[in-house]
């Protein structure tokens, strides 16, 4: 899988909240929500690929959404915070929150990952940064 950990920044103050203490962002804010190029999704905490643009899709929801992570890019852990049963996406690497996973997505998986745009960094296939 590619990497950018060269390529990885500070993190604003934002990014911080929601990659190390498990914040969301206000739905609808992400510009990655409208996102239809193609290319790779990173973890902005680490710069590893998380998703593919293959796997994005406009779920309804305000969050940028995929029906898969890449393989091994991702691990789950049970949420019960707030009263309720979430199962939490983090990046595989380094461990930050990315946000959590549904079984109301697309086929073929029938999941949904609901991610925080502030959580990725995106790099389009034509960038000469990927």
């Amino acid at each position: 899988m590619p990497s950018q950990k060269e390529e990885t920044t500070e993190l604003s103050d934002e990014q911080l909240r929601i990659l190390r203490d498990h914040g969301t962002e206000r739905a609808g804010t992400s510009p990655l929500n409208d996102e239809k190029r193609e290319g790779c999704y990173f973890c902005a905490g680490c710069g590893e690929a998380v998703f593919s643009s293959e796997a994005k899709y406009d779920s309804g929801s305000g969050w940028p959404s995929f029906f898969q992570a890449l393989e091994k890019a991702v691990d789950l852990s049970e949420d019960t915070r707030f009263g309720m049963y979430r199962v939490e996406v983090h990046c595989a690497c380094c461990r930050g929150h990315l946000g959590h996973l549904f079984p109301d997505g697309p086929r073929p998986t029938g999941q949904r990952y609901c991610i925080n745009g502030l959580a990725l960094n995106f790099v389009p296939s034509d960038s000469p940064e990927k």
